[in-house]
């Protein structure tokens, strides 16, 4: 078919029928699959709320500070009423999930299929497992009323700049994210500052979006205060919008 004066094929103009038949197939169950995993992170986390989504590294060992932090902040959160969405596996989100599975309120895991690294950890109240990263991303944004970032790698500056773009362009409704570990973070905040600032890049507003706190009792103090003015559920509206993400 010509369009815009080249020749963009369609699928329905393969020659080879069973070439098509199984493309056709393939992708169509593939679609299925996706279908399956958003209904389950919905029957499953809709109703789950106030929560709080916790991102960080893989790497990080049971003997490393972050794991102790994210230990006690998850199972101060947890006793403060929130449940404690992580990714499901070792490192940050094994923390984030023992320690809000010794508090009062569920500890949540998301977990994905990846070639290495990945293992279920075994403090979770629920657990879904994906094999799709962008249905998976959906479900931390969407069911989560704060982001709480702890050093990681690609994956975990994936979710952190993921969460603040669809906040940005108001995708997605405006939700504490903190990050945990001045050390760590305070050159990358420099470097946005100077250079996705600086060049225009981002508003100098846009940074007030991230707040960076290592206390424990203070993060979840800076939780409730942003709530202070408005409800923690979502609105109707907010609820409408999120739909989109």
């Amino acid at each position: 078919m010509e369009e815009s004066g080249k020749n963009v094929p369609r699928l329905r103009q393969i020659i080879d029928r069973e070439r098509a038949t199984s493309l056709k197939a393939r992708e169509s169950w593939h679609m299925f699959t996706i279908m399956a995993e958003f209904i389950e992170s919905t029957e499953r986390l809709s109703e789950l709320h106030p929560a709080v989504s916790i991102f960080g590294s893989a790497r990080i060992k049971p003997d490393n500070p972050y794991y102790t932090l994210c230990v006690d902040l998850a199972r101060r959160l947890s006793d403060a009423g929130f449940a404690v969405i992580s990714g499901g596996g070792p490192g940050v989100m094994d923390a984030a999930n023992k320690g809000a599975f010794e508090g009062k309120s569920p500890s949540v895991g998301l977990n994905i299929e990846l070639p290495h690294e990945q293992q279920s950890n075994t403090w979770q109240n629920i657990s879904i497992s994906f094999r799709h990263f962008f249905a998976r991303k959906v479900a931390f944004v969407k069911y989560a009323d704060a982001y709480i970032v702890f050093p990681g790698g690609f994956g975990t500056l994936d979710e952190m700049t993921e969460a603040l773009t669809l906040i940005q362009t108001g995708k997605s409704r405006r939700i504490p994210v903190i990050l945990v570990g001045s050390a760590f973070w305070r050159g990358l905040l420099d470097w946005f500052h100077a250079q996705l600032v600086g060049n225009g890049m981002i508003a100098a507003q846009d940074l007030d979006l991230i707040q960076l706190i290592d206390e424990p009792a203070n993060i979840v103090d800076a939780i409730f205060a942003f709530y202070e003015a408005r409800d923690i559920a979502p609105s109707d509206e907010e609820r409408h919008k999120m739909l989109y993400l």
